[in-house]
């Protein structure tokens, strides 16, 4: 544990365990070691589970070894160090007190303290000035990570909330806080490990989750305060952010605006702010219901940082309150506005080598997006009494989209138009009863509406093929999605003398999908035919009645934990005015095991086996227009799937442990599974789903993390293994199969100076293979380095390189990327200047490779030229 105590360059072992008269080992004491003279602290650490601890020494001298914490009386150990290879044991016994301890002051802060379940870690000993916002900061913190996506993992363990002062805005849409919201008023950050967001299910529920509580410092509480941030270059690229809040005892605000035109995603993946996905949370009914679209105008990238090709004019506004009326109640309002433009440019040349069909397809591509997205939200919580709790939480979300894509296919100048919206309502009301201290029951009801109608148009007619002797020379198709879905649930929990856990659910969920598409062939703006098999008008219902139950059997350091769940469904699928009715009855067994086999190694596995019922996507019986030259069909049956699924961890050590290791593999073997057989032509490609049995799929992931004392820095190693294995049909051909191969293996480094200078660097290789009756595979390449300068108290720079390699482009195989920022502080706390290039190689095009079951691709893309911005930033 000596990571936590102090960064130097230590030489003498100082260590022992710390237990009480009983000989009962005391975990999380205060140990501090201080000069002879106790005026100055030099090293500081806290025992461990099992009361041990270890420092270290580096130079010789006279030392007093104290031991304190409220509740035992203190201890001081005086000692010389006089040969620096020398190791030190001191055992102690400690005393229980029964006053206050009032002259127990810590006066030197620890880095990191162990509460149960909180790990709290003061930022001033990981942070250098350069970081602007809080997503900035929680990468300086060893352990946990921030990828370019914005997603915060603890270890390995994506976050599920990020709260302020115990309270949280945005749930699994934290990306909105991290990317906007300042760093310099976080004082603390909290890990709450075992997290529980009903306060009555607080240590009944068996919970692995992770969440993050920022603290602030005390001038920053129960104040107005914010910032506002500015920058502007000739060529006019700008940015604008500003954030206002007051966090008090009753009420929080938090207002915020984000406006920016150089690539920068403010946001995340809204779908997490509007749909947040609980997983197997309590309460979390009806969090997998969502509306999945037919069809998507969008550019995506492989393995490329996207702000550099987002031509983008973004404006976010987000006013944020919760309110505290009184002890038993709070409110929590949520208004979220997001409007944004963007533009996307890439030049495409697909070779396609297939049984007796060999042919290139070229497009140049350039797309526009504008989006208009309004998001509400009121939560209410309130305290019926001591035992019991009732939360009602509504949202309403309406999204406007308007898409145009402008290509050119095989030398056809193509028009793409495609108009879209979506309307969500979503109420859902929990009640919390705590029977007693071992027992809680839950009711949770949840009903939503969303709808999602589309209105797209093609100026070209690339189906001669398909309807031979038509005069069509445009497409159209109005596609209208509509989904409502009611649920009820009771949950009961049980925590037995033994801390087994017994958990039993009975419910009802009710989905009833309708979809009706009408594809039109037009000649000169005219509607001249809908043919025969291409219009759709389907009303799809399942209600599931299920019950299900729990039970975790703990036998000392093992647990294991038996998992039933029994379902009746009762479907009923209308295609075209045929109808059909089904009775289906299944159960999905599963069982988890998990060893803690010691203070630092732990092993879990678990084995389930899965029947799922078919969705509205894949249960349509006509095709639809999905772009302007595809279309895709469905079974037009009713279908369920089996599969069966093992999933292996192993952890050695602990995220904030000097070393931490994490081995991960899932094997998942599909008994059926959706497929496609195709026809595919140079000029359109047609997809009808069918059914195939036997796939497999393989994933192993590993993490490695060192911290090297000797020269303050963390290595991380990762490396993954994907193997995948598909069957189609393509131009009715024999059913094939598809191998694919990935593998990923990477490392970077991170330094944790205290000085001038820190850098982060790190390497990523990536080699995929794919076959079939044909076989391709490519290994590309991702190195960065980043530099980072703090001068002064007033002036800091990071310097940010990136390079790309790409093993199967011809000609040019790398690409390289240069961005630096530079900050003075021209008033302390308030004023702020800046400089921030971005691209200052001016690389103006990208490309990369990719392959598939039907041959390769390379793309091209074009990129946000060279800008410099001059920013200011205001504090108040």
């Amino acid at each position: 544990m000596s990571f936590f105590s102090a960064l130097s360059y230590s030489q003498t072992q100082i260590s022992g365990v710390v237990s009480d008269t009983n000989q009962k080992p005391l975990p999380y004491i205060n140990i501090i070691v201080k000069d002879s003279l106790e005026k100055k602290t030099l090293q500081f650490t806290f025992s461990d589970d099992q009361g041990r601890y270890d420092l270290e020494i580096k130079n010789p001298g006279r030392y007093v070894l104290v031991f304190q914490s409220l509740g035992y009386k203190p201890k001081k150990i005086p000692f010389d160090v006089s040969d620096l290879k020398k190791q030190l044991t001191f055992n102690v016994f400690l005393e229980e007190s029964v006053d206050q301890l009032d002259e127990v002051i810590i006066k030197s802060e620890k880095a990191i303290s162990v509460r149960k379940d909180t790990i709290s870690l003061k930022t001033k000993f990981f942070t250098d000035g350069t970081e602007q916002t809080v997503e900035d900061l929680l990468r300086k913190i060893p352990g946990i990570t921030v990828n370019d996506k914005g997603t915060i993992k603890v270890g390995n363990q994506e976050i599920v909330k990020l709260m302020v002062d115990g309270d949280d805005f945005f749930e699994r849409g934290y990306k909105i806080l991290s990317k906007n919201m300042p760093a310099y008023p976080i004082e603390e950050v909290e890990v709450l490990k075992r997290y529980s967001d009903n306060r009555l299910l607080k240590d009944l529920e068996e919970s692995n989750r992770i969440a993050l509580n920022l603290k602030l410092d005390d001038k920053s509480k129960r104040l107005w305060f914010g910032n506002i941030k500015a920058g502007y270059t000739y060529d006019n690229f700008y940015e604008f952010k500003a954030n206002l809040m007051n966090f008090g005892k009753k009420d929080k605000y938090y207002f915020l605006t984000n406006l920016n035109n150089t690539g920068y995603d403010a946001t995340g993946d809204l779908n997490n702010l509007i749909r947040p996905s609980g997983g197997n949370e309590p309460g979390s009914l009806g969090d997998d219901q969502q509306l999945r679209s037919l069809i998507d105008l969008s550019g995506s990238l492989l393995d490329f940082t996207e702000d550099r090709t987002n031509f983008n004019n973004a404006e976010l506004v987000s006013l944020n309150s919760i309110f505290n009326p009184s002890d038993k109640l709070k409110i929590k309002v949520l208004g979220f506005f997001n409007w944004d433009e963007k533009e996307f440019f890439s030049n495409t040349r697909q070779d396609v080598s297939l049984d007796m069909v060999n042919f290139t397809n070229t497009e140049d591509y350039r797309l526009r997006n504008k989006n208009q997205i309004s998001f509400g939200k009121f939560d209410l919580t309130y305290d019926l009494s001591k035992s019991s709790l009732f939360e009602a939480s509504t949202k309403y979300n309406n999204a406007d989209f308007n898409d145009g894509a402008n290509l050119t296919f095989n030398g056809n100048s193509t028009l793409q138009s495609l108009k879209h919206q979506n309307n969500l309502f979503d109420q859902k009301l929990n009640y919390t009863y705590r029977i007693s201290e071992k027992k809680a029951l839950l009711l949770t009801g949840r009903m939503i509406h969303e709808d999602q109608p589309q209105n797209l148009q093609v100026n070209q007619f690339f189906f001669p093929e398909l309807f031979p002797g038509s005069d069509a020379t445009d497409l159209a198709q109005r596609s209208d999605l509509e989904m409502n879905y009611y649920a009820a649930d009771a949950h009961f929990f049980s925590r037995r003398k033994n801390n087994d856990l017994l958990e039993l659910r009975l419910g009802n969920e009710y989905r009833k999908d309708l979809l009706n598409t009408t594809f039109s062939l037009l000649e000169n703006t005219i509607i001249i035919d809908r043919p025969e098999g291409y219009q759709n008008e389907t009303d799809y219902t399942v209600n599931d009645l299920y019950s299900k139950a729990r039970y975790r059997k703990q036998l000392k350091n093992i647990g294991i934990t038996g998992n039933l769940e029994i379902h009746q469904l009762f479907n009923r699928l209308e295609n075209n005015q045929e109808v059909n009715r089904q009775d289906v009855f299944f159960v999905n067994p599963s069982i988890d095991f998990d060893w803690k086999i010691n203070k630092r190694n732990t092993l879990d596995a678990s084995y389930s086996y899965n029947t799922n019922n078919a969705t509205i996507l894949d249960v349509y019986g006509d095709f639809v227009l999905t772009g302007f030259r595809s279309f895709r069909k469905g079974t037009g049956s009713f279908n369920q799937l089996d599969a069966s699924n093992f999933r292996f961890n192993y952890q050695l050590g602990n995220w904030s442990d000097r070393f931490f290791a994490n081995i991960y593999a899932t094997y998942v073997k599909n008994h059926d599974f959706f497929s496609t057989n195709s026809l595919l032509r140079q000029n359109f490609v047609q997809n009808e789903k069918i059914i195939i049995e036997d796939r497999e799929f393989v994933f192993l992931s590993s993490k490695f993390d060192y911290y090297f004392k000797s020269i303050r820095s963390n290595l991380k190693l990762n490396l993954g293994f994907t193997r995948s294995e598909f069957k189609n049909i393509v131009n009715d051909l024999d059913l094939r199969t598809v191998l694919s191969r990935q593998y990923d293996y990477g490392l970077e480094i991170r330094s944790g100076f205290s000085g001038i200078f820190n850098y982060h660097l790190g390497t990523k290789w990536m080699y995929r293979s794919i076959e079939t009756t044909i076989q391709n595979d490519f290994t590309d390449n991702v190195s960065f380095l980043d530099l980072s300068f703090v001068f002064n108290k007033k002036l800091n720079a990071e310097l940010k390189s990136e390079r790309y390699f790409f093993g199967n482009l011809s000609g040019d195989k790398s690409y390289y990327f240069i961005d630096f920022e530079l900050q003075y502080q021209l008033k302390k706390d308030k004023i702020t200047f800046g400089i921030n290039g971005r691209n200052l190689l001016n690389t103006e095009r990208f490309r990369n490779f990719a392959i598939s079951d039907i041959g390769t691709s390379t793309t091209e893309y074009r990129l946000l030229p060279r800008f410099v911005l001059l920013k200011m930033e205001y504090r108040f």
